[in-house]
């Protein structure tokens, strides 16, 4: 059985005009992916008005929590004490979001609760392994 964790939280959306536009977002992690962390946002503050899920190295947020981290569609980097930029990368631009360091921090603890750091592969093949020995009624 997989276990997955959900976490309502808030954002701000800062502009090319540094202007901040407060969005919600939910946080999520699930047991079935533990190498990965997931960012939903709700439909009415997306570009195509459908609900929109960045999903990123779970490892890659706790970095970023630290120090500058990623090169790719995702980086996260820490903007003072407080807070957490996380820049997401597209072809339709680049979006920054500021989250608060604790919200993040937090649910990355809540994480590795879960499937501690360093298991990840362990978790999946012990998954695999109870789908086999309960027939796929796991």
């Amino acid at each position: 059985m997989h276990v997955t964790l959900q976490q309502p939280t808030g954002a701000r959306l800062i502009t090319a005009t540094d202007q901040e536009l407060a969005i919600p977002a939910t946080l999520r992690f699930t047991s079935a992916e533990p190498p990965a962390v997931h960012i939903d946002f709700p439909p009415h503050v997306t570009v195509d008005g459908e609900v929109t899920t960045w999903t990123f190295a779970r490892v890659l947020l706790g970095e970023g929590l630290r120090a500058p981290a990623g090169i790719g569609n995702v980086r996260v980097r820490p903007a003072g004490s407080a807070h957490t930029c996380v820049e997401f990368h597209a072809a339709q631009g680049v979006a920054l979001l500021r989250f608060a360091t604790a919200d993040l921090t937090r649910f990355l603890a809540r994480t590795y609760t879960v499937v501690a750091a360093g298991e990840e592969t362990v978790g999946a093949e012990l998954d695999h392994g109870l789908v086999a020995l309960y027939g796929g009624r796991v």
